[in-house]
C-alpha cells in the first residue's frame, strides 16, 4: 500500500520496507565535525585572522567531501557552527561574517566567479568543494545583511543583520538556497530574522529538500510548516546539539522527529565533548545510520543510500512506498483496547481523578530536564499502570526482565521555561539512575533491562513524536504505532536486543507556547 499519514504520526508495521524495483534512491552523506574552536571567541579578530581560523575547519570539510564523493554521495551536510565555532559576541564575530546573496534574485557560483562579491572567501571554498566533487553541499556559516533603519523598523542599531545561516550549493557550485535560523538558542552574536523563512531547494537526483537548523526542530515554524503544510519530505539539518538525556539526546530526537513526521532527515551535528555535542545520522521513517560518541575526539563521516520521498519527483504517482501486508497480532496478546477505561487494575484511566483513585500512594514527583514530572513506578516484572496530568494521560502495559533497575512512567503537561519557552505534553518511560525516586530524570546512556511495552497517551495536540532509546545510545522505532482515536496515540515494541533507556511520546502543543506556566 502507499504511504499513509494518520494525523501527524506514521502507522508503520516495523517490517522491512519493500521498494518497487525501479523506486528511485540516492546516496546521502553527513559529517559530524570536531570543530576547531577560537580559544578566545569574545575577542574580535580582523578579517585575515578570522579567515585563517575558518580555513582550518574548511580543510577538513574539503577532505570529507572528497571521501563522500568517492563513496558515491550526491549530497553532503555539514554541522551548525562547524566552520567558525561558537560563544562569540555580536562584535567579536564581525570578522567571520560574509554577505550571501539571495539565490532567488542572484544566480552565482563563487567558484566560477570569485570576485563578483567582496570578502566571500568561505563561500568560494565551499562552492569549489561542491563543484569539484559534483555533489550538493550544505554548510552553516555566519552571515551579514545590510539594512536601513529608516525603512526597516527591525533593523539593528549598527545597520546590519547578523544571521546564523545555512547555505546550499548545487553540484555546479551555484548557491541554490539560503536559510536564516529562526529560533536562536542563546546566540547573542546573531539576530532573529524579522520574518520566518521556509526554504526549499530542488535536486536532480531526489527532488525537493527543505532546511532548518538545530533548535528550530522544536517549533512549528519553520519545521512543522515545511513538513506538514508544504509537504516537504526530505530535510537537511545542520545542528550543534547539546545532549540532554533522558528525552533530548541528538540522535534520540532526530530519530523521533523523522519517524513521527514520516520524513528523511540528514542530520549533521558538531562534535565537542566539552559541550556534550555529538549525535548525527541519516534517518528515514524505517531505518537509520547514526553516530554518537560522547568520549571520543574525532569526527565521523556517514554515507547511506536512502529512498527518494519527494512525491513529485517522478512526475507521476507510479512510485509508491510498498509495505508487506501483516495481520500478525502484537506479541503480548494481553494488550487492552483503547476503549478500556476503569481503574489501574488492568485497565485505563481517562483523566486525573480516575488515575488518582487507588494509586495515590505510588505517585511521586521528580525533575526531568528541569520540569516537574508526575510519575508512577514499575513494580514487578509485568503490569499495567497509568498516570495523568490534567487531560494528558499515559498508560503503560509492560513485561520486563528481572534486573535490579528502577523504571517509572511519567507525564508532563505544562510550559517548559528553561532553555526556551515551549509547551510540552509528554508520556515517558524512563530508566532511573538509582533506586531513589529523585533519580528518575538522571542521565544515563545504559540499561540492562529488556522491556516489552505498549505505551498509550491521550493528548490535546496532534504533534507527537514517538521515540525509543536503547542502551548505548541505540535508536529504535516501534513495532506498531498510530492514533486509536483523534486524541489517543499508542506505540508498542517487543523483542528489543538492548536494555531500554527511554520510551517516549513527546508531544508539542505549539498553540500553547505563549500561555502562562502553571503554578
Amino acid at each position: 500500500m502507499a504511504l499513509v499519514l494518520v494525523g501527524f504520526v506514521l502507522c508503520l508495521s516495523g517490517l522491512p520496507l519493500i521498494l518497487a524495483a525501479d523506486y528511485p534512491s540516492y546516496v546521502a552523506a553527513v559529517y559530524e565535525h570536531r570543530v576547531l574552536l577560537n580559544p578566545n571567541p569574545e575577542i574580535p579578530l580582523n578579517r585575515s585572522s578570522a579567515l585563517e581560523h575558518m580555513k582550518q575547519n574548511l580543510r577538513v570539510f574539503e577532505e570529507q567531501t572528497v571521501l563522500a564523493a568517492q563513496q558515491g554521495a550526491q549530497i553532503i551536510v555539514f554541522p551548525e557552527d562547524g566552520i567558525h565555532g561558537f560563544n562569540f559576541t555580536r562584535e567579536s564575530i564581525a570578522g567571520y561574517l560574509e554577505t550571501i546573496p539571495d539565490p532567488q534574485k542572484v544566480t552565482w557560483s563563487p567558484c566560477a566567479d570569485p570576485h563578483r562579491f567582496p570578502d566571500t572567501e568561505v563561500l568560494h571554498s565551499l562552492s569549489c568543494m561542491a563543484f569539484k566533487n559534483r555533489l550538493f553541499l550544505v554548510a552553516n556559516m555566519p552571515s551579514r545583511l545590510s539594512c536601513n533603519r529608516t525603512v526597516d523598523p527591525h533593523c539593528p542599531a549598527d545597520g546590519q543583520y547578523q544571521f546564523n545561516t545555512n547555505v546550499v550549493f548545487s553540484d555546479q557550485g551555484v548557491i541554490v538556497a539560503r536559510y536564516h535560523k529562526q529560533n536562536l538558542f542563546f546566540e547573542v552574536s546573531f539576530d532573529t530574522p524579522p520574518e520566518c523563512e521556509y526554504v526549499t531547494f530542488s535536486t536532480p537526483f531526489a527532488g525537493r529538500f527543505g532546511t532548518f537548523t538545530c533548535f528550530d526542530i522544536l517549533f512549528r515554524d519553520p519545521a512543522v510548516t515545511l513538513v506538514k503544510e508544504m509537504g516537504i519530505r526530505q530535510i537537511v539539518f545542520p545542528t550543534a546539539w547539546m545532549n540532554e538525556l533522558p528525552l533530548l539526546a541528538a540522535v534520540q530526537f532526530q530519530r523521533a522527529f523523522s519517524y513521527g513526521t514520516g520524513i528523511t532527515m540528514l542530520a549533521a551535528n558538531t562534535h565537542s565533548t566539552k559541550y556534550s555535542m555529538t549525535g548525527s545520522g541519516i534517518f528515514t521513517p524505517w531505518d537509520s545510520l547514526t553516530y554518537h560518541d560522547a568520549k571520543g575526539d574525532s569526527g565521523k563521516l556517514l554515507v547511506h543510500r536512502v529512498p527518494v520521498l519527494d512525491p513529485s519527483f517522478s512526475g507521476d504517482d507510479s512510485h509508491n512506498l510498498v509495505y508487506p501486508s501483516s495481520n500478525e497480532s502484537e506479541k503480548m496478546h494481553v494488550w487492552p483496547t483503547s476503549s478500556s477505561k476503569a481503574n489501574r487494575d488492568g485497565k485505563y484511566c481517562g483523566k486525573d481523578s480516575e488515575c488518582a483513585e487507588g494509586a495515590s500512594s505510588n505517585i511521586f514527583n521528580s525533575i526531568i530536564m528541569f520540569n516537574n514530572f508526575t510519575l508512577v513506578p514499575l513494580q514487578g516484572t509485568e503490569g499495567n499502570i497509568s498516570v495523568c496530568s490534567g487531560l494528558v494521560c499515559c498508560h503503560l502495559l509492560f513485561r520486563r526482565s528481572d534486573k535490579p533497575e528502577f523504571y517509572a512512567l511519567g507525564v508532563f503537561n505544562d510550559l517548559n521555561v528553561v532553555d526556551g519557552v515551549y509547551y510540552l505534553e509528554i508520556c515517558a518511560l524512563v530508566r532511573c539512575t538509582s533506586e531513589e525516586q529523585s533519580s528518575c530524570g538522571g542521565q544515563t546512556e545504559y540499561a540492562e533491562t529488556l522491556v516489552d511495552f505498549r505505551l498509550t497517551g491521550t493528548f490535546t495536540t496532534p504533534h507527537v513524536y514517538p521515540g525509543i532509546l536503547g542502551s548505548g545510545m541505540t535508536v529504535d522505532i516501534p513495532d506498531h504505532s498510530g492514533w486509536e482515536s483523534k486524541n489517543q496515540l499508542y506505540m508498542s515494541r517487543t523483542g528489543m536486543s538492548t536494555g531500554l533507556v527511554t520510551a517516549m511520546l513527546y508531544g508539542r502543543n505549539y498553540e500553547k507556547d505563549n500561555v502562562t506556566k502553571s503554578a
